[in-house]
């Protein structure tokens, strides 16, 4: 459906006090999707029959500390749900088929992740681990202009080229792409259809730009112009995704992301009026939005950039966001220059938002598979040889000068963080020659055998066969920085989020950032408030993204909760697991301290374990999400 503009006192925290919460999460190893069978409410729950029930509540939450999403203070109160929603907060005398006592814990709204890449995973894990388990109920996908639809009927190749460019461009496995999902529709709606009534949490996605020119330009989209047929081709199909639900428009011009041919994906190679011509399409529907990605988005814009990013969301008069914000002391101009594209936007009549993280995400990285070193410029070539060529030219001490020279200049933009090879942790190790050395910090192991850091990282990665796990430890992570964090994310236009779930699965896990950043927030830096931090991950997401009744506890909205003890919220250590189809490998981590997860009023999570339950829904423009007019 197109439109032409949208319709019509707490408890003090040091007093909390709560239960330890349970421990652990069992996943079946591989198979093409998980498999569970309920598990009991547990904890302090009182059970009643179904002939006591009548129209009674379906659940009671006693005495929990609500912190309702709007940074308003906590205050202690009940919680009761019906039918999916919050029926009743207060003093709750209401008979109900069951009830917890949730005294010296905290419920809050339901956690909304604004970046993930759940597009494919959804099929095979339907509680979008380990987002769902830290208390996020409410996941955007379909960003960076990736999706797995529309797929063209008139050519199935199109199915394994956009496998092979997910697991390029996404760090998806491609085993569990090609087994794990159907690969079943055409359309975007058929898209939606396969996803609807099957997962647990709730789902919105954006329109990929790089399916879009797929579709209708076939291989030519790498590299070619559509012609004026073509252009009016590829707007008929988005609006036919527009009017099936999809959220909006996403895109990338980044030059880090090529498909599995190694060229520049699709989007890139689009011109800025072809770029305009969609933007305007997306203001033709209602609730919707954009997502970008630019080179500049690495370190720092461009004014051409600029100016594209404030022409997409002017022309589309909706909200754009990009991903990603990084906050580093050491380069105190970069803040100002990236939230440029933000104060001029609201000038012209449109509003650009950078996501930002709370945390530090660690990588898991190495000199034998793709991560971020291959997009450093000029490492592709070297990192992309086969393995004995690698190692060899890995230990050219004039290819290593080559490849420093190129981490340390301005085109590495963020990338230049992982050039201080000295302060990298070494992982996992595979030969006798590194027995030992796990744990350790390579610049220690360079000092003792007399060798650069770089050159002794190398040695130690070529006795593996350059299978060592490596993990660097982050620049950033001074007093300085922290408080440049502070002061940004108090930006109108910096929202938290970007964390990736879904992609990039055996590198990094920044899915547990609500998690950590609270348990930072009570017992770390204390850079935020509780109130405040909860408002950050719930109603600020969710009024960004226009949704219905979601990020608040209110009555009558959506029964999305989650129920965690304050003293003890926090995410696990991330670790290397083996349970995506194929046995492909992703990293995980355990949530600590959240007692129970709700998605429309059904608990999907109980101490860390997931239910079986799939009340989850796919979110639809128009009917879940409100226009964000910009203008």
């Amino acid at each position: 459906m197109r439109c032409t503009g949208p319709p019509g006192s707490g408890r003090a925290l040091d007093r909390l006090r709560g239960p330890p919460a349970g421990r652990g999460r069992s996943r079946p190893r591989g198979g093409a999707a998980f498999r569970h069978s309920p598990a009991p409410l547990r904890g302090r729950v009182e059970d009643r029959t179904l002939e006591e029930a009548g129209s009674m509540l379906d659940h009671v939450i006693k005495g929990a500390t609500i912190v309702d999403g709007t940074g308003a203070p906590a205050r202690t109160a009940d919680v009761g749900i019906r039918d999916g929603r919050i029926a009743a907060i207060g003093s709750v005398t209401e008979a109900a088929r069951t009830t917890e006592d949730a005294s010296g814990l905290v419920l809050a709204p339901g956690f909304v992740d604004p970046h993930t890449h759940y597009d494919a995973q959804l099929f095979w894990d339907p509680y979008a681990t380990p987002s769902l388990n830290h208390g996020v109920t409410t996941v955007a996908a379909g960003n960076c202009g990736f999706t797995l639809a529309p797929l063209n009927p008139a050519r199935p190749q199109d199915a394994d080229y956009t496998r092979r460019m997910m697991s390029k461009v996404e760090g998806m496995s491609l085993v569990a792409l090609e087994e794990g999902a159907p690969w079943s529709w055409h359309t975007f709606g058929d898209y939606l259809d396969a996803l609807e009534g099957r997962i647990a949490v709730n789902a919105g996605f954006m329109v990929g730009h790089c399916a879009l020119r797929r579709y209708v330009m076939g291989p030519d989209a790498v590299g070619g112009q559509p012609s004026e047929e073509q252009l009016a081709a590829m707007l008929r199909l988005f609006h036919e995704a527009m009017d099936a639900g999809a959220w909006g428009f996403s895109t990338t011009q980044s030059s880090t992301h090529s498909d599995g041919d190694g060229q520049p994906v699709a989007s890139r190679h689009a011109r800025p009026d072809e770029l305009l011509a969609l933007s305007r399409a997306v203001g033709e529907h209602e609730g919707t939005q954009i997502e970008a990605i630019v080179a500049g988005c690495l370190d720092q814009f461009s004014d051409a950039e600029i100016d594209l990013f404030v022409e997409m969301s002017a022309a589309a008069g909706r909200p754009l966001n990009w991903n990603v914000l990084t906050v580093d002391a050491a380069v105190p101009e970069r803040v100002p220059r990236q939230l440029t594209a933000s104060e001029r936007a609201r000038k012209a009549g449109g509003r650009v938002v950078a996501l930002t993280m709370p945390i530090l995400t660690p990588m898991n990285m190495s000199l034998g598979t793709f991560c971020a070193l291959n997009l450093i410029p000029g490492w592709g070539p070297v990192l992309g040889l086969p393995v004995p060529e690698r190692v060899a030219r890995l230990r050219d001490p004039q290819v290593r000068a080559e490849l420093l020279r190129h981490a340390n200049s301005k085109e590495a933009g963020v990338f230049r963080r992982l050039v201080n090879f000295g302060r990298y942790v070494i992982g996992d190790t595979y030969s006798a020659a590194n027995e030992g050395l796990t744990g350790r910090v390579v610049q220690d192991i360079a000092a003792e055998r007399g060798q650069d850091p770089f050159t002794c990282l190398v040695e130690i990665c070529a006795a593996d066969d350059l299978r060592t796990v490596l993990w660097p430890m982050p620049t950033d992570n001074d007093p300085a920085s922290w408080a440049l964090r502070a002061e940004t994310w108090q930006h109108e236009d910096v929202l938290l989020g970007g964390s990736d779930a879904g992609a990039h699965l055996d590198r990094m896990c920044g899915a547990p950032y609500t998690t950590r950043f609270l348990g930072d927030c009570l017992r770390g830096r204390r850079l935020v408030g509780l109130e405040q931090a909860v408002k950050m991950l719930t109603d600020d997401p969710a009024r960004l993204f226009g949704l219905r009744e979601r990020g608040r506890v209110r009555e009558g909205w959506h029964a999305d909760l989650v129920l965690f003890d304050p003293e003890r919220i926090e995410a696990g250590k991330a670790t290397l697991v083996h349970d995506l189809p194929g046995d492909s490998p992703r990293l995980d981590s355990r949530a600590i301290g959240v007692r129970a997860v709700w998605v429309n009023g059904a608990v999907a999570i109980r101490d860390d374990v997931v239910t079986g339950a799939v009340p989850g829904k796919v979110l639809r423009s128009g009917r879940d999400t409100r226009t964000v007019s910009t203008r």
